[in-house]
């Protein structure tokens, strides 16, 4: 009687198992369809992007995706072998011999799941690829059987369709670890500090034994792994095993990565997993890298903390080194040197000179007047000074571009026009200078205006293609069609000016930075203060520019260009001409060269290039011009002068500069006879207004100015 309900239960059981089990194998009898390899591979997204060169080298990369750590997908003949054991070990000993399921454990876990609500591992390696794939997993109860039975009908699939090493390779770069680590790329990087290639035995027993559980402790890991290591024919000691889960438990190791652009990497990079390739030359950048690195070490005294670089292959304007910033004392290393607006220093001064020859206002053999010179503007008069104090007096125009002389740029400027200049130089591509000429006036023609290194590479390389305009770029792809610009013949001059080391001795000397084996021309520039230094220049194959400085804009300490930039320029462009044959560019047409000499000989005899229409007369020599008549050229009529507190009253001073000076001309101030006329004169300042006069043998004043000098006289100090 008792024996009748138990009968019936054991009876509904076993029907309700039957009916379990069919429906599980209905289930399981359902076509389920694999993804492609290939497609799971492809649809694999690293958290980084990447930065190419030219041949396809990684030189830097962007992490863009922060809500899991994965490194590019990692091909099963670059993973340890080590590891690959290790983890079949842990995971799936029968993997290589097995179909996708392992039926008994199956069974066993069902069990488990639907009568002792417990949890045991049964899944083999093309199951735990199947959830990884996406099917979910973590549900309990008869979810958990469908979400299973999906499982194994989707790890059949694969089994079916992929090879055991498309599954294992998938399987190692989609499985979880602790944290936001997916794959073995990223937890080999993190954790160990390696590529997966070069994990140790030691090391992947650690790593094997975290999959299970990737959040357990270290003692539970160690135990674990060690277990395996003795397990192994050839055991591993588990002294290496604790010291290599002592490093993995230490993690934060940085990943192995290249950084040579990173600047440029900023630019460019947008999405996770894209591979943008550019013009550059992963060996070319590393060495411009540290030319400027070194550069900057060795003025780190002068109070010089940043430096960039860019080179530029003339033909096609495709930019091979692009140095944004190389120093490991910059303050702001995340600043691009490279495309921040910097002022220009003498950098300008090849261009007004171009245009200035383009318009037949000059030839390379004109004289210009290297003396003291005022200029009327709306803001008072401007003065400007040459970067060695010392004038010159007259110059040809090659010593004056060559030597960076500024009162000559001045005065050229005035020819030329300043509006028409900075239209000039707008069309150059120089897109920071944004005013009207007035804004600037003319301290344009020393460079009072911001331009970038890039403008800057830009420019120069229209030079060196004779006038031929193309916007750089960083695209390997095609060169930008390029359109006429400059005069060729113009620009050819100016081109042969800047090569000319004779023409720049009377500044830089003969043995210089800027002296090369081989045919370059090449142009200096520090803006005011010492806060910007340039060296720009090209040979006929390169064009490469070079800034140092410091992002914050505060002061270098004795730096010109010469001494800062010029060395990186040299260095640079000396390597990237070596074997070639570096010959000067023949002459357009529309350029003659004239032997011609100078009389009174102010500069030595030489053949000069001259634009078709402009060659001195006779074609043979050309006469310095009589002196014109003497007049006072300092200080500037109507100037005012103030005298300084702060500075030492026997260190002010005032220059009196006199040009056409001849026997018999004194200078008189106010009623003071002042002596005989000097070319120069520093007269000791008092408050008061003056009228300096020069006058000649009768007393009749030939030249006069007037100027005011204002501010409490002070007592000699010492």
């Amino acid at each position: 009687m008792k024996a009748g309900p138990f009968r019936r239960a054991g009876v509904a059981l076993a029907v309700t198992t039957a009916a379990l089990a069919l429906g599980v194998l209905v289930l399981l009898a359902l076509p389920v369809s694999a993804p492609r390899y290939g497609d799971v591979r492809a649809a694999f997204v690293p958290s980084d992007a990447f930065l190419l060169d030219r041949h396809g080298a990684v030189i830097d990369s962007r992490r863009l995706r922060f809500d899991v750590r994965r490194e590019p997908w990692v091909p099963l003949d670059e993973i340890s072998p080590a590891l690959v054991q290790a983890i079949v070990a842990g995971e799936d000993q029968r993997f290589w011999r097995r179909g996708a399921v392992d039926w008994e454990s199956a069974a066993g876990a069902v069990r488990d799941e639907l009568i002792y609500h417990r949890r045991r591992g049964a899944s083999t390696i093309p199951m735990q690829l199947a959830s990884l794939l996406g099917h979910r997993h973590g549900t309990r109860g008869a979810q958990a059987l469908l979400d299973k039975i999906r499982q194994v009908q989707l790890a059949r699939a694969l089994s079916a369709h992929w090879s055991r090493d498309e599954i294992l390779e998938a399987y190692l770069n989609l499985l979880e670890y602790r944290g936001e680590l997916q794959g073995i790329g990223a937890a080999a990087a993190e954790l160990a500090g390696k590529t997966p290639a070069g994990l140790t035995q030691a090391e992947s027993l650690v790593l094997a034994a975290l999959l299970p559980q990737p959040q357990a402790d270290q003692g539970r890991v160690v135990v674990r792994a060690c277990a395996r290591a003795r397990a192994l024919p050839a055991p591993v000691d588990c002294a290496a095993v604790q010291g290599a889960a002592r490093e993995v438990f230490a993690g934060g190791h940085e990943p192995a990565r290249v950084h040579l652009a990173p600047q440029l990497a900023q630019q460019l990079l947008r999405h996770p997993g894209e591979r943008v390739q550019t013009s550059l030359d992963a060996g070319l950048q590393r060495q411009a890298m540290t030319s400027v690195r070194t550069q900057l070490a060795l003025l780190a005294g002068s109070n010089v903390r940043d430096g960039a670089a860019l080179v530029v292959d003339n033909e096609s304007g495709e930019v091979l080194a692009y140095v944004g910033s190389a120093a490991s004392s910059s303050r702001a290393a995340e600043v691009d040197g490279v495309r921040a607006p910097r002022q220009a220093g003498s950098t300008l001064k090849p261009f007004l000179y171009e245009l200035a020859l383009e318009r037949r206002y000059l030839t390379a053999g004109s004289l210009l007047s290297d003396s003291p010179l005022s200029v009327d503007t709306a803001g008072g008069l401007y003065i400007p000074q040459d970067y060695d104090h010392d004038f010159k007096g007259l110059v040809s125009v090659r010593t004056a571009l060559a030597g960076s002389l500024n009162v000559p740029a001045v005065r050229t400027l005035v020819l030329t026009g300043v509006e028409s200049f900075r239209d000039r130089l707008h069309e150059l591509g120089y897109g920071f200078v944004r005013e009207d000429g007035a804004w600037y006036g003319y301290s344009l023609a020393l460079g009072s205006a911001e331009v970038s290194l890039w403008q800057q590479a830009q420019a120069y390389r229209t030079l060196a293609r004779g006038g031929q305009f193309a916007p750089l770029t960083l695209s390997a792809a095609g060169k930008a069609a390029a359109r006429p610009l400059l005069d060729p013949a113009a620009t050819f001059v100016v081109g042969d000016m800047l090569a000319d080391p004779a023409a720049r001795a009377v500044t830089f000397g003969l043995d210089s930075h800027l002296v090369t084996p081989f045919w370059s021309a090449v142009k200096t520039g520090t803006s005011e203060d010492m806060r910007d230094n340039w060296c720009i220049g090209f040979s006929r194959h390169y064009t490469v520019a070079v800034w140092v400085g410091n992002f914050e804009g505060d002061s270098m300490h004795a730096v010109s260009g010469v001494t800062g930039a010029a060395p990186i320029w040299r260095e640079i462009l000396t390597t990237l001409e070596r074997g070639g044959q570096g010959m000067a560019p023949a002459a357009p047409a529309g350029v003659s060269a004239v032997a011609m000499r100078f009389a009174p000989a102010i500069e030595p005899p030489r053949r000069e290039w001259f634009l078709g229409g402009t060659e001195p007369r006779g074609r043979e020599s050309a006469l310095v011009p009589k002196d014109a008549l003497p007049r006072i050229d300092s200080p500037a009529d109507g100037m005012v002068v103030a005298l300084d507190p702060d500075i030492p009253p026997l260190r002010q001073r005032v220059l009196i500069a006199v040009s056409g000076v001849r026997a018999g001309l004194t200078l008189r101030l106010n009623d003071e006879l002042l002596g005989p006329a000097q070319r120069q004169l520093l007269w000791r300042p008092r408050s008061g207004t003056f009228r300096l006069r020069l006058q000649d043998e009768r007393g009749q004043t030939v030249s006069d100015v007037h100027f005011t000098v204002r501010g409490n006289e002070l007592p000699d100090q010492g």
